[in-house]
């Protein structure tokens, strides 16, 4: 069956205070300097730079009280923000495009990292139904106009028990003797015809 995957995504939101923007911003800007994963950042290191300069400069022309000063300050944060916004979206990117380096990559830019696991779902799942002697059954789709067979076998696939042919990828079987591990299989069949039977899986049923 198909285990859980990891991606490490980059974790940690963006400052909102001014000078918590500007630290942010000229670490990042740091890291992505001479960087050998970002090589093609989007906005460019220069835009980047440029968007923090205008923010500090409006930043500190706030202190003398003009008027207009903050509404001057507040845009060019806007600004600056919108990019920080879409660096991160390219630093994901190019740690998605590459898993087995995606946590070095992320950290080569200063930026914080966190792994997650993404459980996907198995090609072929046995679970123990709703009451005792039933098993609920579902696998992979095989496409809109599949059908699916399947068996189950009692005595370790010696012999095997025709279940009822579905149109959808799941069935439930009951009736089967409790305390018993039996086996599990499938075959999809489709305009093309039909698969080979699937590999069984093996379940106690209770």
């Amino acid at each position: 069956m198909t285990g859980p995957t990891h991606r490490f995504i980059v974790a940690g939101k963006i400052p909102t205070t001014s000078q918590g923007v500007i630290t942010y911003t000229h670490a990042l800007l740091v890291g992505l300097t001479g960087n050998q994963y970002i090589k093609n950042p989007n906005p460019t290191i220069q835009v980047l730079t440029d968007l923090l300069s205008k923010f500090e400069l409006a930043e500190t022309a706030t202190k003398t009280r003009t008027k207009g000063t903050i509404g001057a300050r507040n845009a060019a944060k806007t600004a600056l923000l919108s990019g920080l916004h879409a660096m991160k979206a390219c630093v994901q990117q190019a740690a998605d495009a590459d898993p087995e380096n995606a946590e070095a990559i992320i950290t080569s830019t200063s930026l914080s990292v966190r792994k997650v696991t993404a459980r996907t779902k198995p090609p072929f799942a046995v679970k123990q139904g709703p009451v005792s002697g039933a098993v609920n059954v579902a696998v992979k789709s095989a496409g809109p106009r599949a059908a699916y067979d399947w068996e189950y076998s009692v005595d370790g696939g010696k012999s095997w028990t025709a279940v009822s042919s579905t149109t959808k990828a799941r069935t439930s079987i009951t009736g089967l003797p409790a305390g018993t591990n039996v086996l599990f299989r499938f075959r999809s069949v489709t305009p093309k015809g039909e698969s080979d039977w699937s590999q069984p899986i093996s379940m106690l049923v209770k």
